[in-house]
Formats: structure tokens, C-alpha cells, sequence
């Protein structure tokens, strides 16, 4: 199950290139799967068990950016303090 979670994960709110630039860092990309796990009413796997799919899924020289999505959005709203 958890394996198809992840999956979904990268579908869902990732998307993927080879051209260096700005791309999610480690926190970043952990935050926003966080974020999609509430989005999705699913509950999130171990940070390890995260961090094991991903190096099982991304290759080496891949790059992954957010895509704009409920998870997105979730994510930066919760990750940045009002401006007020």
C-alpha cells in the first residue's frame, strides 16, 4: 500500500526534469508530500519509508519540481507566516 501511496505522491504533485535550477530541496519535498497525505485524507509513512521510495524512484541526475496543486497550495500556505 505504501508503495502505491508514494507512487501517487510523485504523479500527483511532482513532476520531473534533468535541467539543474530551482527544484524542491529535502525539507520541501517532504513538507509537500506531508501536505498531500491531508490533502488526499491518507496517512503519511515513515520519513525513512519516504526517503527509501524516492531514492528507489528518482534517478540519478533528476530534478523534482512542484506541480500546482491542492498539495502545493496546502503546502505553501502552511509553511510560510502571514504577512500581517
Amino acid at each position: 500500500m505504501a508503495q502505491l501511496q508514494f507512487d501517487q505522491f510523485l504523479e500527483a504533485a511532482t513532476y520531473r526534469d534533468r535541467e539543474p535550477g530551482t527544484h524542491l530541496d529535502r525539507d520541501s519535498l517532504y513538507g509537500l508530500y506531508t501536505s498531500w497525505c491531508c490533502v488526499s485524507g491518507q496517512e503519511p509513512e515513515a520519513e525513512h519509508a519516504f526517503w527509501t521510495a524516492i531514492r528507489e524512484r528518482v534517478g540519478a541526475g533528476e530534478h523534482l519540481h512542484m506541480k500546482k496543486c491542492p498539495a502545493a497550495a496546502d503546502y505553501i500556505l502552511a509553511s510560510y507566516p502571514p504577512v500581517v
